[in-house]
């Protein structure tokens, strides 16, 4: 599928994105004038390049992320392209776990990873650890990561019905600060939820030493279950600024307080609850990218309005996958309902090995 002529593309949006398709769908691509505009063009350092060809998998892997993007940013592409791997993957990662760029580790683990089960992954073969919590602008975090491979393909998915919400649950985290930070956290976030549901419990996750990576921060991330099986995801991260490059002069930043975070995040989970959907607005591309892999059977799902960013990834995978969804809004529940017939796309490597 397109190996024969090289697919030019321009400019560096959705770099990750484009790659990983271009890899699923073995085409070679030219993305020109990346950032020519810019003071600095070229290539960022997170920003890998990468041929497509036969995904290999592995175990025992290793890769520094460094501290441009968080370890969530790799998180997803790996994970796509696992599914099609010759050999299931093991790979270490390290760099920064919480930020607030990139969704954290803890959403992924929570969330992200439950959503496969909706295309027949089965989570048996999936885990993430947090070895060691990294913050901005220094990092220090690890991670372990496990993906299965599938034999052939995905399953298509009827994913439309959000329930309703029967309980919350979260973790804080806290490094080179006190432990107490936590706690003021979860006070504040529990005074919000508390209000609609009485099944709330927020887990403490306290690292120091080498643990605790080489910044200091603290966070939470939480998540809303409901009868259907849904997870609705938010997550928020405050960290210190390096000291060291910080002069006399210049003035320390004003940091978001523990109780004005849990706040904040109480208030982002419940927003995208009352949005609607079966998944939360960072989670839109993927659920898109999955239905376009599936069998070549429909697939429909239902999400709130359209992100920016979902919008560019559906044309994103009409361009590599040639997969078309049709959109019909809900002006009752303010919601969208999307539904395509999926590319089939194969785990070929498996027949090379």
């Amino acid at each position: 599928m397109g190996r024969e002529k090289a697919r030019r593309l321009s400019g560096s949006r959705h770099f990750r994105q484009r790659m990983v398709l271009a890899t699923l769908t073995s085409t070679a691509i030219t993305i020109e004038d990346i950032r020519s505009g810019g003071a600095a063009p070229g290539l960022r350092p997170h920003e890998l390049r990468y041929k497509p060809g036969v995904i290999v998998g592995g175990r025992d892997l290793e890769h520094d992320c460094g501290v441009h993007r968080g370890i969530g940013y790799f998180l997803e592409p790996l994970i796509l392209l696992g599914l099609f791997a010759r050999a299931p993957i093991s790979i270490r990662l390290r760099g920064i776990t919480n930020d607030t760029k990139d969704p954290s580790v803890d959403t992924f683990r929570m969330v992200t990873l439950h959503m496969l089960k909706q295309f027949g992954v089965p989570l048996e073969g999936l885990e993430l650890k947090i070895e060691s919590r990294g913050a901005p602008p220094l990092g220090g975090g690890e991670v372990f990561l496990r993906a299965p491979n599938i034999n052939s393909t995905l399953k298509a998915a009827n994913w439309v019905d959000e329930g309703m919400v029967k309980r919350i649950r979260g973790v804080t985290f806290s490094i080179r600060v006190s432990p107490q930070i936590e706690n003021r956290i979860i006070y504040a976030a529990r005074g919000i939820f508390n209000r609609f549901i009485p099944d709330v419990h927020i887990f403490t996750d306290h690292r120091s030493g080498s643990a605790g990576g080489r910044s200091a921060g603290y966070g939470v991330s939480v998540v809303a279950e409901t009868t259907t099986g849904c997870l609705i995801s938010a997550d928020a991260t405050v960290s210190y600024p390096n000291v060291d490059e910080m002069n006399e002069e210049s003035e320390s930043p004003e940091l978001t307080s523990p109780e004005d975070l849990g706040v904040q995040v109480a208030s982002m989970l419940l927003e995208e609850v009352a949005q609607g959907g079966v998944v939360d607005s960072t989670h839109q591309g993927l659920l898109f990218i999955l239905c376009a892999l599936s069998p070549p059977d429909v697939s429909k799902v239902r999400v709130s309005q359209l992100t920016p960013y979902a919008i560019e990834t559906l044309q994103n995978i009409h361009d590599f996958l040639d997969v078309k969804f049709i959109i019909k809004p809900d002006p009752n529940s303010n919601t969208v309902t999307l539904k395509c017939v999926g590319a089939g796309v194969k785990n070929l490597a498996r027949k090379t090995s």
